[in-house]
Parts: structure tokens; C-alpha cells; sequence
């Protein structure tokens, strides 16, 4: 199958999906979304695919939404549900293969991309990457179940810290406070990535498989609820004079004037 906005490659029962937008930093549209949803569910249903490897064409992994999208859309309320469902759809699609998802961080990882990241089994990480949370910088809130699977990461004191003062961090942090499971010289990112994969690609799948339930059966009911939560409270907060300050200020390379409105 052909995509658009992705790279989609398979070889010796690893598939790769590469986010191509990468003059955007791989931020995140519908389209994107649902070519990753598509590749996601092929690998699914492909028997000789075993892992699973996320990563971004060019000098990011993913930069969060396409916030350019919200200073031309006739919308701005409804193209932020329909990004929220499909970006939360992605994040179902990693958690519910029964496959290893490996994230392969090469670059800028920040909003959305973070939450993607942390869906995902394992975290690899270019030493040279930078973190942020970056929603709350802008007026807007965590989605994508972020506000689950961060602070599953890396602890909720951490992660309140992370929202309440939207630090940018390095992979030695990310590592540290476990967000990552791996950090390693740029030049070595996608060896190291693929030799974990080819590891597990000969393992025991059955097991890992049943592991993977295991992990789901204990969050998954929170996961969902979370979602849902979280795209109520992305469309709610989209609506206040400070998010619609925020992203003005973003486009406009700005520093935002909050009114707590």
C-alpha cells in the first residue's frame, strides 16, 4: 500500500512506519494520523511482522500538533476533535497490537509526539533530542493519554512538573526520569533500534503477546476513560481567550499575555 504521509518499510519481520512530514517537524494532522492508523492495523493482521518501529523522517520524531492548522481553519473547535479522535485512535492502535511497538526517537519529540512515545513498549533515544510537554504553553491541556502514561513513566510529581512548568529537557533527563528506556549517539539510533527489534523479532512472541494483554488489562479501562476525558477537556479548553491567545502568540513567535480566561 501506498502512503502519503508516511514511510512504511518491512524487512527480516520488522516494520518500520517513519512519520514524513518532516518540513513541519512531523507535527501531526488528520492525514498523518490516519495513514499511521492504517500502517498500524496492516502490521496487525500481517503474521511476518513482529515489531513494530515508530519514528520521524528528517530532525524530529514529532513535533505535537500542527498548530499552524488552527490559524487557517474556518473551525478551530472541530479541527481540534477530529485531531483529538484520531490522534487518540492512534494511541489505541499501539496499545491494542498485541506486537512490541518500539519508539525510535530521532529528534524534537514535544506534545502529541510525547504522548505517542509514551504508548509505545520501549523508547530509544538519539542523545542529541529534545522534550516538552508544550500544551500548557500555549493555553491548551495534555492528550493522547498523556496524563496517563507519563506519569505511569516517570512518576506524578515529575509529571505534574512538567505541565505546570513546561521545561524543555534533554535525553539525559528523559532517560533519568524514565520516559526512555535508552539513549544512545545519534549515529548509533537506529542500529541499536534495530538490533532490539530483531531480538525481539526472534523471541518468544506468544509470550510477549499475553505480557502485553496483561499490561492493557491493568490500565486499559483507565486508557480509554482518560481519552475521552482528556478530548473533552482539549475542545472545552479551546475554546477560553487564553488558548486562543496561546496559539496566536506560537504562530506569531510571541510570548503569550494569559488573562486566565
Amino acid at each position: 500500500m501506498q502512503f502519503d504521509n508516511i514511510i512504511f518499510q518491512k524487512a527480516n519481520q520488522v516494520a518500520v512506519i517513519r512519520f514524513n512530514r518532516p518540513k513541519a517537524f512531523n507535527a501531526v494532522n488528520v492525514e498523518l494520523f490516519s495513514d499511521i492508523i492504517k500502517a498500524l492495523e496492516i502490521c496487525a493482521d500481517d503474521r511476518d511482522v513482529k515489531v513494530i518501529v515508530l519514528t520521524g523522517e528528517g530532525k524530529a520524531f514529532c513535533a505535537g500538533g500542527d498548530v499552524a492548522l488552527f490559524n487557517t481553519s474556518p473551525d478551530v473547535i472541530e479541527t481540534i476533535r477530529q485531531l483529538t479522535k484520531f490522534l487518540h485512535f492512534t494511541i489505541v492502535g499501539i496499545r491494542r497490537t498485541s506486537k512490541p511497538v518500539i519508539a525510535m526517537i530521532n529528534g524534537t519529540a514535544a506534545g502529541a509526539g510525547v504522548s505517542i512515545a509514551a504508548a509505545c513498549d520501549l523508547r530509544i533515544c538519539a542523545s542529541s533530542v529534545k522534550f516538552r510537554q508544550a500544551y500548557t504553553s500555549i493555553g491548551m491541556i495534555p492528550d493522547g493519554a498523556w496524563t496517563l502514561m507519563v506519569p505511569l513513566l516517570i512518576g506524578f510529581g515529575k509529571a505534574s512538573e512538567l505541565v505546570y512548568m513546561d521545561p524543555v529537557f534533554d535525553a539525559k533527563d528523559a532517560l533519568q526520569m524514565g520516559l526512555v528506556n535508552k539513549v544512545v549517539d545519534d549515529n548509533e539510533l537506529e542500529k541499536t533500534t534495530m538490533d532490539i527489534a530483531l531480538k525481539l523479532a526472534s523471541g518468544p512472541m506468544v509470550s510477549y503477546s499475553i505480557v502485553k494483554e496483561n499490561f492493557n488489562n491493568a490500565f486499559f479501562g483507565l486508557l480509554e476513560r482518560q481519552l475521552e476525558l482528556e478530548r473533552r477537556g482539549m475542545i472545552w479548553v479551546s475554546k477560553t481567550a487564553d488558548a486562543k491567545e496561546g496559539i496566536s502568540a506560537f504562530i506569531g513567535k510571541r510570548k503569550p499575555s494569559f488573562k486566565g480566561q
